[in-house]
């Protein structure tokens, strides 16, 4: 019951939005269990899913009693890592971050001193992972890849062989990777020769995708199916192909997030396919994960716990034509 109260309450938590170079504290009240606990929210540039997922955070902070700063968006990893030196040193209980660069884990691992710090949204290397210390809230980015595959595939007949597109988003990026590779996989794994005649980056981008696009209507080939790594740059693909006379009805296009402008795109009938990627979720739980560390010491009672301790998951959910009012 709770995922539906996530997509709901969604909505209301859209108007709030940090202004930059200011942090805000979000005390709460409510006698929760994270009463007295200071967090630090450590995030890169916000998009229309980080604002979201930033508002989801700041939410549960208040419900459970926590004082949140909401920090500076950091455009660079050099100035999340000073971000976390910060924190180590501020009388902070723990550290809540959407990494500018899940490559620089290690480094901020190593600022933070006796911190324990939870990463949200973007994966860093399994390496850098330790159960009850450092740690990771999300979603199984390959389970979307998996959604649209299967979608697309019974959409067009099951069909032996297509040509397929794929807008990827930030490189690097764990979801950029996991929903790539799935998509790619199910068609293997599912006997069907998937030509995928044009591949790259858009960086979560409609404009970008767009001008992709554009780029690869100069290859003079035809197109099955389009997968896009989120929402955003599903809608800039369906502009795209409108303009240029394609029919997104033969065509089908698939996003991620079911973004409030992605669902109305299925309702319009634009995009066909999308995933919900619940950020309040998320957000709630990497509340509840960071209080459980500094309280507890240990995760081991938090709700979507991995067996290996380390990773604290939230589920995907398909949506389509059939069901996205439940999701608006």
């Amino acid at each position: 019951m709770r995922r539906h109260f996530w997509r709901k309450a969604t909505a209301l938590l859209l108007s709030a939005v940090m202004t930059a170079g200011v942090f805000a504290g979000c005390g709460g009240s409510g006698g929760a269990s994270g009463k007295g606990l200071k967090i630090m929210y450590s995030t890169t540039t916000l998009d229309d899913f980080r604002n979201l997922l930033l508002e989801g955070v700041k939410s549960a902070a208040s419900s459970e009693g926590v004082t949140l700063d909401v920090m500076e968006e950091c455009s660079t990893p050099d100035a999340q890592v000073a971000q976390i030196k910060q924190a180590a040193s501020g009388g902070y209980d723990a550290v809540i971050c959407l990494a500018n660069d899940p490559t620089t884990a290690l480094q901020l691992e190593a600022v933070a001193g006796d911190l324990p710090i939870v990463f949200v949204n973007s994966l860093p290397a399994s390496e850098h992972l330790e159960a009850d210390k450092y740690m990771y809230v999300g979603s199984q980015e390959r389970d979307a890849g998996t959604y649209q595959a299967e979608y697309v595939y019974k959409k067009l007949g099951n069909p032996k062989e297509l040509n397929a597109l794929i807008f990827e988003g930030q490189p690097g990026h764990s979801g950029t990777i996991g929903r790539t590779e799935a998509v790619k996989d199910f068609f293997k794994d599912n006997g069907v020769n998937a030509n995928f005649v044009f591949c790259d980056y858009a960086n979560w981008s409609d404009t970008e995708a767009a001008e992709r696009f554009e780029i690869f209507l100069k290859t003079n080939q035809s197109f099955d199916a389009v997968f896009c790594n989120n929402d955003t740059m599903a809608t800039g693909i369906v502009k795209a192909m409108e303009s240029h006379g394609f029919s997104t009805a033969d065509i089908p296009v698939c996003g991620v997030d079911a973004t409030a402008a992605g669902c109305q795109s299925i309702v319009d009938g634009g995009m066909q396919f999308t995933v919900y990627q619940s950020a309040k979720g998320q957000g709630e739980m990497s509340i509840k994960t960071a209080i459980a560390l500094a309280t507890k010491g240990t995760a081991k009672d938090v709700e979507g716990l991995s067996d290996d301790g380390t990773i604290v998951w939230v589920p995907f959910e398909p949506v389509d034509a059939s069901n996205v009012k439940d999701y608006m």
